[in-house]
């Protein structure tokens, strides 16, 4: 086995490969789902599988793997994604797609007998078609044709146009033989960094609540409409803004979170009143009464507003998941691994959505959490260090070992 500067050396060496793909010229990366820059990622994913001699695939959906064994074997699957939102960083996704590979390549180097798979998951964020998880949605059943047929890129182009110009199936068979699912990625929250600990072990990934608000009061002249006469659909909006962020106050002991991610306001002109404003709205959290709890709190503050202001509001939803618990019995194992290589552990919750929801109710599931640069994801700023991805890879290929 290679000296762990020679394994620092291959993982920056793969990570290098990746690193100009959708750049821009703000500093960051923009890698759409289901977009040439995508597939560009893909296509380096797979070459590098090739470059070690192991097997390389593509599934009816694009999703990519790397193998050293494609036999109908029970097999041990590793992965995450390679597409980004717009502007992000290079590590969201991609730190569990190389910690894949420098593992595949550790059980090579050792003759370590166990069938492994790493896969490169198509289009995880929702950035592109306001939807995520799709490519592993769509293998384990969790999302379905008439999930997406319907959507729209930010081009706008047909989800159905794609899969077809691309040969993919809107309708393909479900994924077999997955013995586990385990799966790095970076925290994309401050914890580790702050308690100085090299990973977390996760127990719950937290279920989003997605809501479209389309809040229409009247757009009138903003001079000439007394403030007793008005009908103002951004303040009716700022309302339900604030108010949202007091329930999430309140629910945060429970592990939730509210955000008002989008505000588009119309006709947003200077010296007009506001008439139509539409807000996007994620809940998240790992207790579902919570959950609810924080719905049914939007809903009759929505009411009270519409009353109170005389505007009407709708409430859209856009997608929900259910909070997913990890395996019980992985923890176990990935913990005990941590502690026989002295490598510092965290038990913890994800409070952002992964690829590893979609495997959880078709087997065992686990993830591990390396630590980022101040918590910060989705942003150019994202960093990880390269020895906190080997540490991650040094746990799991130690449960990976325990397995045989």
């Amino acid at each position: 086995m290679a000296s762990k500067r020679e394994d620092i050396e291959y993982l920056e060496y793969i990570f290098s490969k990746f690193y100009d793909i959708g750049a821009n010229s703000y500093g960051g990366v923009t890698r759409l789902g289901y977009t040439k820059v995508e597939d560009d990622m893909h296509n380096m994913f797979k070459s590098l599988g090739e470059d070690e001699k192991f097997y390389t695939y593509i599934d009816e959906v694009g999703n990519t793997y790397v193998a050293n064994d494609i036999s109908q074997k029970p097999y041990y699957l590793m992965g995450s994604h390679l597409d980004s939102v717009v502007n992000g960083g290079r590590y969201d996704g991609v730190a569990g797609v190389i910690a894949g590979l420098l593992i595949l390549k550790w059980a090579k180097d050792e003759n370590l007998d166990i069938p492994i798979r790493v896969a490169a998951f198509r289009c995880e964020e929702s950035s592109n078609f306001g939807k995520c998880t799709i490519g592993s949605g769509l293998i384990t059943g969790e999302l379905t044709k008439d999930d997406i047929k319907g959507l729209v890129s930010k081009t706008g182009r047909h989800i159905v146009d794609i899969f077809y110009s691309n040969g993919y199936s809107l309708n393909p068979k479900k994924i077999e033989n997955v013995k586990q699912y385990l799966e790095l990625h970076i925290e994309q929250g401050k914890v580790l960094e702050e308690y100085g600990i090299k990973v977390g072990i996760v127990t719950d990934i937290a279920g989003p609540r997605r809501f479209e608000i389309s809040v229409l009061g009247e757009a009138e002249h903003s001079g000439a409409t007394p403030m007793d006469m008005r009908h103002d659909a951004l303040c009716a909006a700022s309302e339900l803004i604030l108010e949202l962020e007091k329930i999430g106050m309140d629910e945060s002991y429970r592990k939730s979170v509210t955000t008002v991610g989008v505000i588009n306001n119309g006709p947003n002109v200077l010296n007009v009143i506001p008439g139509d404003v539409t807000l996007g709205v994620d809940i998240r959290g790992i207790d579902t009464d919570s959950l609810d709890k924080i719905e049914s709190y939007m809903k009759s503050t929505i009411r009270e507003i519409m009353k109170k202001r005389n505007v009407e509001i709708f409430a859209q939803d856009t997608g929900r998941f259910d909070p997913v618990k990890m395996s019980s019995y992985m923890q176990k194992k990935l913990i005990e691994s941590s502690e026989k290589l002295k490598i510092s552990h965290k038990v913890m919750p994800s409070g952002a959505g992964h690829d590893a929801m979609a495997f959880s109710k078709i087997c065992d599931t686990a993830m591990i959490f390396i630590p980022c640069y101040r918590g910060i994801s989705h942003n150019k700023s994202e960093f990880s260090s390269l020895l906190s991805i080997y540490d991650g890879c040094k746990v799991m290929y130690e449960y990976l070992k325990g397995e045989q």
